[in-house]
């Protein structure tokens, strides 16, 4: 008997390292199994996945051959990948900061004190057009202690006045200039994309230099990346363009006699944290390290740590099954304060339908508390830091980001940019690939493409203050279901039915389960109720049923491949004389030689094939 030495866990310490050709080599009888025959790299590859911006997520990652990690430093130590404070968030958790929305300054004052005696740390108000109104703004913030509370204002092109109106509150309740916590929220360039309303930035600079004299705790000036983000930008194009509004933000601030390191202390950034916890993560430690780059060519490169406010995505929530978004404002806090934000800002679960409601607010703060103190997420600083994964995902979308913001710069910096049209092209061409991946459901959302639930009671909010219009648009993922599901709610208001189609299930249900699901899915994605009887049918039965179906004359086949072959031209058949205009086949097109119309399968053009299946039912757009 062979006696392990009393060592610990050394249970391995007898076996070889295995290589990455061995593992290569295993993929490759994995995928032969499946009917791929691929070797080495290409077998490695073919269980890549392609991102935007020209970035592949590789399925494994081990050491560098050379056996190096490139250095990413220490916290609060240039280059900042690894948080711009030396503590982090281990003392006190990030700031737990809720946004306040509406423009009754009564009713705005009592979520902001619920929300600061549960759990809130700082309130991010929107002031003037669309928000509370700039005179209001006393009253909205009455019985909340100034010292304690910082205040983030986004008040677009009043952010002059609002800026004053907040300043001078801090003043008459005697807040000593030491203790005043604020981001004043100016952003002439976030404005203009916005709006299509060029500002000048005199007033940002004037606030800038007063806050620098005088008050270290405030921030006058804001570089906002949501509006990029919700105008369809990938991860690189929101940095990129971050750091070319930043960089023109510096000049300005400079112009105006503030030096180097006082301008970088001006600037707060504004970035969205989505459900793709690891290109989150490495947005927000990119983000940081391009910054520092900045700082560095700018000649303070210990002053170049970028206080970051991360925000969970509106174009990632979706208006039907609001509730999962719960889950995936979660999963984008999560990776935010993992990623080292300074601020996280969790918008509430019906964000998107109006007005939050109390329960939504409570709900949104209450996910930064659990996990703060119940997941521990802050007691680590940066504790993705050194995951081979991590670390080469951070420095390809670095890269990605520095060529767009380097392709501004050539155009002539960021106001050139947003004028010419440059910015608008970009995005929009960006997000035309997304929606093709969205279309055909290879970027699923749950609850809206996968999983929908026709028999959901849709939640109703009070209207929200429009948005502000005019330059870039606003996006969101479920927008093309949207429109179709809009379609049948209303044939469902004129008629007391949605419209129906007949899943035509045949053989035993081992057979017909996998693709009569995926139809299922399919067609409920837009707003279509499939029907279909509790055991399959054949060529006798087919007629009878699909006729007790109220189906509007379409019927889709699900089956095996095999079972096509025996009975699918002779179901069809029946189908058609029973008044089926339309049969599909839920299988690939060359399944079976079937005498069908048309086919569904997986990576077909989903919103396509529904909004002309809505057409031939008659069903209005």
């Amino acid at each position: 008997m062979t006696v392990l030495p009393d060592d610990g866990l050394s249970l391995a310490a007898e076996f070889p390292d295995a290589t990455h050709e061995q593992w290569q080599r295993l993929v490759e009888g994995v995928l032969r199994k499946s009917g791929k025959e691929v070797s080495g790299e290409a077998a490695e590859d073919a269980l890549s996945t392609r991102l935007e911006d020209g970035l592949t997520t590789r399925p494994l990652y081990t050491a560098p051959s050379d056996g190096t990690v490139p250095d990413t430093g220490f916290p609060g130590f240039a280059p900042f990948v690894r948080g711009g404070r030396p503590e982090g968030t281990t003392a006190n958790g990030w700031d737990v900061r809720q946004r306040i929305a509406g423009t009754d300054p009564q009713r705005l004052n009592g979520a902001a004190l619920a929300d600061l005696e549960n759990g809130v740390t700082s309130l991010w108000l929107t002031v003037g057009s669309g928000g509370i109104p700039v005179d209001g703004l006393a009253r909205a913030l009455d019985g909340v202690y100034l010292d304690l509370a910082p205040i983030a204002l986004d008040a677009g092109a009043e952010y002059a006045a609002a800026a004053r109106a907040l300043l001078d509150l801090y003043a008459e309740r005697s807040v000593a200039p030491e203790a005043v916590r604020a981001s004043l929220g100016a952003d002439p360039l976030g404005h203009e994309a916005r709006t299509g309303e060029a500002l000048e930035p005199a007033a940002a600079v004037e606030l800038a230099r007063e806050a620098a004299a005088g008050l270290p705790g405030v921030r006058a000036l804001t570089v906002d990346a949501l509006p990029y983000h919700e105008a369809g930008g990938s991860a690189a194009e929101e940095l990129g363009l971050s750091l070319a509004t930043g960089v023109a933000y510096l000049r300005a601030l400079s112009a105006g006699g503030l030096g180097v390191e006082a301008a970088l202390g001006q600037l707060e950034f504004r970035y969205a944290a989505t459900a793709d916890q690891f290109l989150t993560i490495a947005k927000f430690r990119a983000a940081r390290r391009l910054w520092a780059r900045i700082a560095e060519a700018s000649g303070a490169p210990e002053a170049g740590a970028q206080l970051q406010h991360a925000v969970t995505s509106p174009v990632m929530m979706t208006r039907r099954d609001p509730w999962v978004n719960m889950l995936r404002t979660t999963v984008a806090c999560m990776a935010a304060g993992v990623g080292g934000a300074d601020s996280v800002t969790v918008l509430p679960f019906d964000n998107e339908l109006g007005l939050p409601d109390a329960f939504a607010r409570r709900i949104a703060r209450n996910t930064s508390t659990i996990l703060l103190e119940e997941s521990h997420l802050a007691r680590v600083i940066d504790p993705a830091g050194g995951s081979y994964y991590v670390e080469r995902l951070t420095d390809e979308l670095a890269h990605a980001a520095w060529e767009f913001f380097r392709t501004v710069e050539k155009a002539g910096g960021m106001a050139e940019a947003l004028r010419s049209g440059l910015v608008a092209e970009r995005l929009a061409a960006t997000w035309a690939e997304r929606s093709k991946k969205l279309a055909k459901r290879r970027e699923p959302i749950t609850g809206v493409s996968e999983f929908p639930l026709l028999s959901e009671k849709p939640v109703v909010r009070e209207p929200a203050p429009a948005a502000p219009t005019g330059g870039l648009p606003r996006v969101r993922r479920d927008e093309a279901y949207e429109a179709l599901r809009a379609r049948s709610d209303a044939h469902l208001a004129a008629t007391g039915a949605r419209p129906r189609i007949f899943l035509a299930a045949l053989g035993p249900a081992a057979a017909h389960t996998a693709r009569a699901t995926f139809a299922s899915n399919l067609f409920q994605a837009g707003g279509i109720e499939p029907v279909h009887e509790p055991v399959s049918v054949d060529p006798e039965t087919a007629a009878g049923a699909y006729a007790a179906s109220g189906a509007d004359g379409m019927a889709v086949l699900c089956s095996s491949d095999a079972l096509y072959e025996e009975q699918a031209a002779a179901v069809a058949g029946a189908l058609r004389a029973a008044g089926a205009t339309t049969v599909f086949l839920a299988g690939r097109p060359g399944t079976a030689e079937a005498s069908v119309d048309e086919y569904v399968f997986a990576g077909c053009d989903a919103v396509a094939v529904l909004s002309s299946v809505l057409d031939r039912m008659g069903v209005p757009a």
